[in-house]
């Protein structure tokens, strides 16, 4: 897994000793998605930074996870998991494309 540059960001406050890649998170995206989305393309909507949501920088230090836009900060998408349910939040992203898979 590559690694994210360390040290904390003055101006936002985010820690990225904290973080790991997106990738770390392929698990429970697989498991909300049912299909493989670490290479999907997605937008930031602060900073228009088009990337695959494996290069995001993952807190997974919380009751959830969070990821962030690795050039503005922002946060992009935050994944909750309760025994019940799991609560998707994409706020931050203006899209995310998912090849169509059934190519028929």
């Amino acid at each position: 897994m590559p690694e994210v540059q360390r040290g904390l960001n003055r101006d936002t406050g985010l820690d990225r000793a904290l973080m790991v890649d997106g990738n770390a998170v392929a698990g429970l995206l697989y498991e909300i998605f049912a299909m493989e989305v670490t290479t999907s393309e997605i937008e930031c909507v602060s900073c228009v930074r088009r990337a695959e949501i494996g290069s995001l920088l993952a807190f997974t230090q919380a009751p959830g996870v969070v990821l962030c836009c690795p050039r503005c900060e922002s946060i992009v998408i935050r994944i909750v998991k309760t025994p019940g349910a799991i609560y998707l939040d994409v706020r931050g992203v203006t899209y995310l494309r998912l090849d169509n898979l059934s190519r028929g």
